[in-house]
């Protein structure tokens, strides 16, 4: 005969006799009833099923980490690749620069649809002749070709200072070049995206970018063609930096840095200079006087960039 007199707990399946609450545990099943039935759900596995809940949630963070990292140490292995390859000096290098109208002007629509790549040849010319100072095995150190225009604007570079937001900075931009690159002749080794301003109302530019990591850069330029040897200095600079060469220059006052940022740091009183050092991009006139070259003839590529680019050793031999 069944004992109707005895209840089962519902929580720690302690039978005993009629009660309101469990004399084990201490749970009131009445409460209990009355939230299951308005939720229909079991209040006491409740907490269990919360907890349960966010641990996928910390397990999908940790496997984006992980997925983030492996992306990160492929790109980075990639780009060790591919920069020795780059930097031996064995072959030309193909250098693609991509117009792009940097304000939607028409004054840059304009220049852009008559932009022939023998604007760009100066560049070339500046490599070839400083190559061949420091005994180069090589005629032609970079060919430029001139890529498509393309219509979309490029991620927008960060503050240099913030190496991470620079390291996804080149991510997205790597992405956003691949989405954007129609070029259909030879492969590049380098790709510059050059973006044109007016300048009737762009006085200055914001500053240009380049990097080893993916070989690439993005230069802020003038549409106007009797700026284009001070665009290519600029352009010049950053194909460097993306072969390894750095700034030779005060960040805060962006005078030369002496020795490696002058022109001739052996010479006879030092000022005036007659050059820049490339990655320097300016002429120490006086100790506290500088000045913009004018072109590539008034600039060089000193021993300490020659180095950094495998031109010579890190020595200077």
């Amino acid at each position: 005969m069944v004992n109707t007199n005895i209840i089962s707990c519902p929580k720690c399946g302690f039978e005993q006799q009629m009660s309101r609450e469990c004399i084990s545990c201490g749970v009131i099943f009445e409460k209990y009833q009355r939230v299951k039935d308005t939720t229909g759900n079991n209040p006491l596995k409740k907490n269990t099923a919360e907890k349960a809940a966010k641990k996928p949630t910390l397990s999908f963070r940790a496997v984006r980490i992980f997925i983030l990292l492996l992306i990160l140490f492929v790109v980075g292995m990639n780009s060790l690749l591919v920069k020795s390859e780059t930097t031996d000096w064995k072959e030309t290098l193909h250098v693609a620069v991509y117009p792009i109208n940097g304000d939607e002007s028409e004054t840059s629509k304009s220049y852009i649809n008559d932009l022939e790549v023998y604007v760009f040849k100066e560049i070339e010319s500046f490599i070839a002749i400083e190559g061949e100072s420091y005994e180069l095995p090589i005629e032609d150190p970079i060919t430029i070709l001139l890529g498509p225009e393309i219509d979309a604007l490029p991620p927008v570079p960060p503050d240099r200072g913030n190496m991470l937001r620079v390291i996804w900075w080149s991510l997205k931009m790597r992405y956003w070049a691949f989405k954007n690159d129609k070029y259909d002749g030879p492969n590049p080794d380098i790709r510059m995206f050059v973006l044109y301003f007016d300048p009737k109302t762009h006085k200055q530019l914001d500053n240009s970018l380049g990097l080893k990591e993916g070989l690439i850069g993005v230069v802020n330029a003038f549409a106007d063609s009797e700026l284009e040897e001070k665009n290519n200095v600029v352009l010049a600079h950053e194909i460097l930096h993306t072969l390894g060469a750095t700034d030779k220059y005060d960040l805060k006052t962006s005078s030369p840095l002496y020795p490696d940022g002058y022109g001739d740091p052996e010479q006879e009183p030092l000022h005036p200079q007659e050059n820049a050092e490339i990655m320097a991009g300016r002429i120490a006139v006086s100790e506290r006087e500088v000045a913009m070259p004018e072109s590539l003839a008034y600039t060089v590529i000193g021993p300490k960039t020659a180095g950094e680019i495998k031109w010579i050793g890190e020595s200077g031999k």
